[in-house]
């Protein structure tokens, strides 16, 4: 079985209010730098989700908007696909569009 490690790094302050976010792909040999992650494990036997929700001092309130957005627009797709649950995943989106005409001044199509 092949294995494929992605390493997350944090920075933090003397507060422990996380500085810089670097992570790797091992597969793809790439390496970024972020300002806000948000990562979800199910815990099987508890039936819930860990999360690790951490952005950095220089995140702005509308890039966090924006990037709240967008993972609302990638959970619908990830939900459809996972699911085959077409009408919710449109509701997602639906919402997706509402999120962001009113986060962020987008116009509905």
């Amino acid at each position: 079985m092949k294995t494929s490690d992605i390493s997350i790094s944090v920075q933090l302050d003397d507060n422990h209010v996380p500085e810089r976010i670097e992570w790797k792909a091992e597969d793809t040999g790439s390496e970024a730098v972020s300002k806000a992650m948000l990562l979800a494990f199910w815990d099987e036997q508890e039936k819930n989700t860990l999360r690790i929700d951490l952005w950095t001092k220089e995140m702005t309130v509308e890039e966090m908007k924006a990037f709240f957005h967008q993972n609302l627009l990638t959970l619908s797709d990830t939900f459809e696909r996972a699911t085959g649950e077409g009408r919710m995943a449109a509701q997602m989106r639906d919402f997706a569009a509402y999120f962001a005409e009113h986060m962020l001044g987008v116009e509905p199509k």
